[in-house]
């Protein structure tokens, strides 16, 4: 066998390198470049997976382009953030003073009716996070399920649940499944509540009612109940297609970050640039009741007086029955202080 000498720049150089040199220079300089290449390995591994946790979700900036009305604070997410302040003042608005403050807006179908309840005598209150299932189908469902599970997700009807923080209400479009079509049970439900403190908003059926009565400030708003549980082996029935979109319930559109208002068997969903005004006109309002209903204990003035547009002298009246009141009255002192500031009589 011919032994061919090295070429120049293996065995040696000008340098006078030899070959084990380059050889021990090789190394080294793959020793560096391992880490960047692993990072930049990474990257590429993860990245996919870190696009894909939200992929179900809509993304910040369609969530903004969506909700241009709202020029207050938001979620990381994009969701609006109607402030805590209002939604505890929000518990106390009827039915009828949201729906025409929305109705005067332009705002003419937000309120779905025909439910079922847990806790009907009590008031559901808080900023919607919404889920869309869909019927299944096998391809789609396995693309959705895939991709979850190698973002180290789990079942489906968990996904949405992930993301609620406390004040939160799970607003979800089940299509009104009923058999095999329960995506919430004690379980879940416990789960819910532990997070946000409040119950749900569910277009379908629930499982384990009589667990979720337990739980005990879980009032929630359903479709239907049966026992049975949603994808049993063989009957794929209910899968994922959005988080934080816009979703129908009944026949309204609801955005993620409206605020939900369910009590007497309906529930409002009032759009979070509404919500402030929905709450001083709905203050405004009970507080020229109760004066209107006791000058008319008293007659002072008549019905006609009372039920027709306020006289000035109406008006100065009810000014001063609110200061003269103001430390015994249902709304809060401060607004009622802010409330006389904007008056002109």
């Amino acid at each position: 066998m011919k032994i061919h000498a090295a070429r120049p720049g293996l065995q040696g150089d000008k340098k006078g390198k030899t070959l084990n040199q380059h050889n021990t220079i090789f190394n080294n300089n793959k020793y560096m470049l391992m880490p960047r290449l692993q990072c930049l390995l990474l990257i590429a591994v993860f990245l996919p997976f870190c696009q894909q946790l939200k992929s179900q979700q809509i993304s910040k900036e369609e969530l903004i382009f969506l909700t241009p009305e709202w020029k207050g604070e938001r979620f990381p997410d994009g969701r609006p953030k109607v402030p805590d302040n209002i939604i505890k003042r929000m518990k106390s608005v009827s039915v009828e003073e949201a729906w025409a403050v929305m109705k005067n807006a332009g705002y003419g179908y937000q309120v779905a009716e025909g439910w079922q309840q847990i806790n009907p005598d009590s008031v559901l209150v808080g900023r919607a996070v919404t889920a869309v299932f869909m019927p299944a189908r096998p391809d789609v469902w396995g693309a959705i399920d895939a991709r979850g599970k190698n973002a180290g997700k789990r079942g489906q009807n968990t996904w949405a649940v992930d993301v609620l923080v406390k004040g939160d209400v799970y607003v979800a479009d089940q299509f009104g499944a009923h058999r095999n079509g329960p995506t919430i049970g004690d379980n879940v439900g416990s789960a819910i509540y532990a997070k946000t403190g409040n119950g749900i908003v569910y277009d379908g059926a629930l499982r384990d009612i009589e667990g979720l009565k337990e739980i005990g400030g879980f009032t929630s708003y359903y479709t239907s109940y049966d026992p049975s549980y949603h994808n049993p082996p063989g009957d794929l029935n209910t899968m994922i297609i959005g988080i934080n979109q816009p979703t129908r319930i009944r026949t309204v559109t609801v955005m993620p970050g409206d605020i939900v208002l369910g009590k007497l068997g309906v529930v409002v969903f009032v759009p979070p640039h509404l919500a402030e005004k929905v709450v001083k006109t709905s203050e405004i309002v009970r507080l020229r009741d109760m004066f209107g209903h006791q000058r008319l204990r008293e007659s002072k003035y008549t019905a006609g007086q009372i039920d027709a547009k306020w006289s000035d002298e109406i008006e100065k009246d009810f000014s001063k029955w609110l200061n003269d009141h103001i430390n015994e009255l249902p709304v809060p002192k401060e607004q009622i202080q802010e409330y006389l500031k904007e008056r002109t009589w």
